[in-house]
């Protein structure tokens, strides 16, 4: 131990027993103290982070297909949970956003929608006559 003196950290809990250097210590990412293995769980150093809300990055799981439902922050997770289950517990489809004329596969950058067919097509397509637009 007296070789290396610059090797290891000394865990920051107050009631920490390990008296030794520890080599592989942890950096708690909220509150930037070090602490060995039994105490860098937020919990097992009673981290202050565990008291702001804007940290909070808990995962609600579906109680009927058990499956993890998407909150952004700042949104209710109940009111996302209940519209995760109004639509059959189905994940919400990602935006195409692709041509809708059958064989174009051109990616839209800015859709341009038609105001007939209601569709989204490419800068090629976008006029009724160039998708053969069925109208209203």
């Amino acid at each position: 131990l007296m070789e290396l003196p610059d090797i290891g950290k000394q865990c920051t809990y107050a009631s920490c027993s390990q008296l030794v250097l520890d080599f592989l210590p942890y950096t708690c990412y909220h509150c930037k103290h070090i602490y060995c293995q039994e105490h860098f769980k937020l919990e097992d150093h009673q981290c202050p982070s565990l008291n702001d809300p804007s940290l909070d990055v808990r995962v609600p799981t579906c109680p009927i297909c058990e499956k993890p439902v998407s909150v952004p922050r700042g949104e209710d997770p109940n009111i996302k949970v209940n519209q995760h289950i109004q639509n059959n517990c189905a994940s919400p489809k990602p935006l195409d956003n692709t041509c809708k004329l059958k064989g174009c596969k051109q990616k839209l950058l800015v859709p341009m929608t038609c105001s007939d067919c209601k569709l989204s097509y490419c800068v090629k397509h976008r006029l009724g006559i160039d998708h053969q637009c069925p109208g209203k």
